[in-house]
């Protein structure tokens, strides 16, 4: 009979376990803790959408939409996406819940995405991400509250020393369609420098060749048209109240004028959070203000900003994570002492305490793999020489509650004659 072969994961997706694991929780639960003390309320999201939700709103043109996007037809006929990001599902969302009333709103999500792309240091094709968004503020100050909660989020994480925030404004619309069309007929001007990427860039999505990253695009794009040379007199005031307000908040920034977004829709502020330490992949949050994507959708014109990180590259990030170690090892060294251990893990956990049972295999070798579990406080029940023996262990395991644990225990003993 011939072998069956396991199936592999697809490739492009992780098993995480143990210390990957970790970081990862770390994150999302850090990001949790945040996200409340600016009061940004949490949001669940289908993982899969109309596939219109992402064309209409990232475009037909662009690679997501083109080539990276896992889409399908279901039964019913319908064109149906994996989610490859979460801004079009979260505008989708305040348009057919009608949170319109709501206005503004500061929204959070995190979960899973999808992209077909190769996969890299630090880029899945099963990723997750954290996302933050304020949909229906138009001032200033609302670009200050978003990046003031990523540079705390940084900080809280510990990952933010070697992080720079990148901070550029793209304009009003005015201001962006005046630097939009001197792009272009500059870049025309230079195509046969171009690289094939950007020469098919360059009607539909000039501003993605300012951020190339071929060296043969470099030099003409460092050469290219700059935004400030096209800000209107409100879209410079706009972005004095950004830094000011950054400035005013301490929250650290430079500028970046090639830092771009190349959708229609955004507007004024777009920001970068990078780093040395992930070699090509350095940025670790981004993001920007996006006034026209709600129109895009089939709805009113209405203000948005938001930024998004990846989970995975934070964790990477990550040198020091919570960990949560066993705080009391219940043992039963003899057989006739199950049921007692038993309860009284019970009664641990009820209480609240971290606890695990070793109520199996050897009763001769369970002591010895409780204690290679490393608990605070382990718990032995035993027969020995025809009587009843009970045992206390205690050991340094770094538990922030090791009193709390004693506490516990002396008052089970008392309750229990143990």
């Amino acid at each position: 009979m011939a072998k069956i072969q396991t199936p592999q994961p697809v490739r492009g997706t992780q098993d995480m376990f143990g210390e990957t694991e970790e970081r990862f929780a770390y994150v999302v639960a850090t990001f949790e803790r945040v996200r409340r003390l600016y009061g940004f309320k949490g949001l669940q999201l289908p993982v899969i959408e109309p596939t219109a939700v992402f064309s209409r709103s990232l475009g037909e043109a662009t690679d997501v939409v083109s080539k990276e996007m896992y889409t399908f037809e279901d039964r019913g006929g319908d064109s149906i996406s994996l989610r490859p990001e979460f801004t079009a599902g979260v505008a989708r969302a305040y348009l057919t819940n009608g949170w319109q009333q709501y206005a503004p709103m500061k929204l959070s999500v995190h979960g899973p995405l999808f992209r077909y792309e190769r996969p890299q240091k630090g880029r899945y094709r099963q990723f997750h991400q954290i996302d933050a968004e304020i949909i229906g503020a138009a001032e200033p100050v609302a670009d200050v509250e978003l990046l003031g909660m990523a540079d705390q989020l940084l900080k809280e994480l510990g990952i933010n020393k070697g992080v720079t925030l990148q901070l550029n404004t793209l304009g009003d619309t005015q201001s962006r369609d005046a630097w939009r069309a001197a792009l272009i007929a500059y870049f025309n001007d230079h195509k046969v420098g171009l690289s094939e990427d950007s020469l098919a860039r360059l009607e539909k999505n000039p501003l993605r060749i300012l951020d190339s990253k071929d060296p043969k695009d470099r030099p003409i794009a460092d050469a290219a048209p700059a935004i400030d040379d096209y800000l209107s007199g409100e879209a410079q005031d706009f972005f004095g109240a950004v830094t000011s307000g950054l400035d005013a908040a301490g929250v650290t920034w430079e500028r970046n004028a090639r830092l771009v977004r190349g959708l229609d829709y955004y507007r004024h502020t777009a920001f970068e959070f990078v780093t040395d330490r992930l070699g090509a992949q350095g940025t670790v949050l981004g993001g920007g203000r996006y006034d026209g994507l709600i129109e895009n959708l089939g709805g009113p014109a209405t203000p948005a900003v938001g930024w998004a990180a990846g989970i995975e590259r934070l964790a990477m990030l990550v040198d020091v994570w919570e960990s949560f170690p066993i705080e009391i090892a219940v043992v039963a060294e003899h057989e006739l002492r199950v049921e007692e251990a038993i309860k009284l893990v019970v009664k641990c956990r009820n209480a609240g305490f971290r606890s695990e049972q070793f109520i199996s295999g050897s009763p001769r070798k369970r002591f010895d793999k409780a204690r290679k579990s490393e608990p605070a406080i382990l718990v032995s029940f035993d027969i020995r020489e025809g009587k009843e023996t009970n045992t206390f262990a205690w050991f340094d395991n770094g538990s922030t509650r090791i009193e709390e644990v004693k506490a516990f225990l002396q008052q089970f003993e008392n309750e229990s004659g143990f």
